[in-house]
Order: structure tokens, then C-alpha cells, then sequence
């Protein structure tokens, strides 16, 4: 990677720190969507109000900062002279670092269902793999995704993480079991994936 290339920014995206007042009210009225809520946990869903939301987030900062083993950017819009630039999109979650072994896990979510399928998930996790083999020295990372979420299934497959384990029936959703996926991801497959992508680039660029 070039000392120039920018580690948080992408073309429709970028990573940031929270807004604790801003963001806890955006993301209340997610978790009042089951399908944005259910996407992402096997626990049971419930409204959060605000000042519940930025209880979390103060307490995520204080992990951070005494236990030193995640990191959690939020994920907004890219659009610079416009209303919607730094719009609150999503957030990921980098989490469970075990730093002599160099592995850890992600957590992704974009909250608005009118902002899915628009390459925003995409983008942003591939700021956030290149921040993490990259920039932290990760040499694995781990995601765990239901079953039913075959959007994130697919978001993480076309990233390069394969399937590793899957815990038969472990989530009960609407009267009937699903299974719960473990999917992997190695540097130097991220990198030679990378790379390709980068050569198929300058190859339709011609």
C-alpha cells in the first residue's frame, strides 16, 4: 500500500469516529426495522431509544480505550457540497483482536433499507480489510452471519471469506431454525485477491 492512499476514504464512502448525540438518534430508528435488527444478531429484537444507543457507544470508547482489542468507525456518505455528505450510513465493527495471534473478527451493517443494494456495504468493507491487513497487521478475520442474511453472505463471499464452520439450527426465527455461518479470511488471500482486482482494473481500463 502507498503512503498516499488514503485509509478511510473511498469513492461513495468513508470511515469515521462517532457523533454520539447525532448518530445514537439515527440509529434508534433502525433498530425500530426488523430487518435491519435480525440481519445482524441472533438476540431477540427490541427499539432502542437514543439515550440507550449512545450508553453503547460510550461504553464501546471505554473498551476501546482500556482493553485496546477493537476498533468501531462509523460508515457515512461521501459527497462533498452536498447535504448528504457525512450522512450516518452504517458502522463496522472490528472486534475480538487477539494481537500475538493477529486475528479478529468484523461486524458490518448499513441501516437505512433505502440505502442497501447501492455498493455501500461493499465499499466500506473493503476500506476497512485494507485498514485491518494493511495498516494493524491482522493475518485473519473472522465474520459470523445467520443464515437467512445472504445479502451479508454474499457481501463477505465476494470479499474472499469463505464458509469455515456451520453451527446446524443455531437461531430460531419465525418458527423454524436456521444455521449459523462462520466465514474466514486470510491476508495473503486478501492481498492476492486484491491484487487481481487491481490487474482487471488496468486490463478494462485499456
Amino acid at each position: 500500500m502507498s503512503l498516499n492512499t488514503s485509509l478511510f476514504q473511498g469513492q461513495s464512502v468513508y470511515l469515521a469516529g462517532i457523533d454520539r448525540d447525532k448518530d445514537a438518534a439515527v440509529e434508534s430508528r433502525w433498530t425500530h426495522q426488523a430487518g435491519y435488527v435480525r440481519m445482524l444478531s441472533a438476540e431477540p429484537m427490541h427499539p432502542m431509544p437514543p439515550s440507550l444507543i449512545k450508553k453503547r457507544y460510550e461504553e464501546i470508547e471505554k473498551e476501546i480505550d482500556q482493553k485496546r482489542n477493537q476498533f468501531y468507525f462509523t460508515i457515512r456518505k461521501k459527497s462533498p457540497g452536498n447535504d448528504e455528505n457525512g450522512r450516518l450510513l452504517g458502522f463496522v465493527h472490528i472486534y475480538r483482536i487477539e494481537w500475538p495471534n493477529g486475528v479478529g473478527n468484523i461486524r458490518l451493517g448499513i441501516g437505512d433499507p433505502r440505502d442497501w443494494r447501492k455498493g455501500y456495504g461493499g465499499e466500506a468493507l473493503d476500506l476497512a480489510l485494507r485498514y485491518c491487513f494493511d495498516e494493524i497487521n491482522l493475518y485473519r478475520l473472522g465474520a459470523s452471519i445467520p443464515e437467512y442474511n445472504q445479502a451479508a453472505r454474499s457481501l463477505f463471499e465476494k470479499a474472499g471469506f469463505r464458509q469455515e464452520i456451520r453451527q446446524l439450527e443455531f437461531i430460531e426465527r419465525d418458527s423454524r431454525r436456521w444455521d449459523l455461518l462462520f466465514l474466514g479470511l486470510l491476508r495473503e488471500e486478501w492481498a492476492k485477491r486484491s491484487m487481481q482486482d487491481k490487474n482487471d482494473g488496468h486490463k478494462h481500463s485499456k
